[in-house]
């Protein structure tokens, strides 16, 4: 079963947060270091670091695979997204997330219960 870190784990790993860090360890022993992150979750990360995290950034996400965005995951992440959006504000960004589990029979690893409510989708408290 693919793990997938939403991008709030991933934050907190790079602002120290020991919860994260121990939340990761544990998933790379148990899926034998096979991490996944969604390309909007990877998107996230890049594209908000600051100049000086550059280079430690980069060698952290070296540690995920990223998995991509096809018609699929999007038509899918479009169902999602105007289904449980208006109830429950889940974004773009975790529609897709969603969607990519729910194809791949994966679980997410968030903080935020509240924006994956998907019936079927495996989805588990990060700390």
């Amino acid at each position: 079963m693919r793990s997938y870190l939403d991008s709030d784990v991933l934050i907190g790993h790079l602002r120290g947060e020991r919860r994260a860090s121990a939340l990761l360890q544990r998933l790379s022993t148990e899926s034998h270091g096979d991490l996944w992150i969604g390309a909007l979750q990877r998107i996230e990360i890049v594209f908000f670091m600051h100049p000086h995290e550059t280079d430690d950034t980069e060698a952290f996400l070296q540690r995920f695979r990223t998995d991509p965005l096809t018609e699929e995951i999007v038509d899918s992440a479009g169902v999602l997204y105007r289904q449980w959006h208006p109830s429950h504000g889940t974004g773009i960004n975790d529609c897709v997330l969603a969607a990519m589990a729910l194809l791949s029979g994966g679980r997410i690893y968030t903080r935020n219960l509240k924006h994956f409510p998907m019936p079927g989708l495996s989805v588990v408290r990060a700390w």
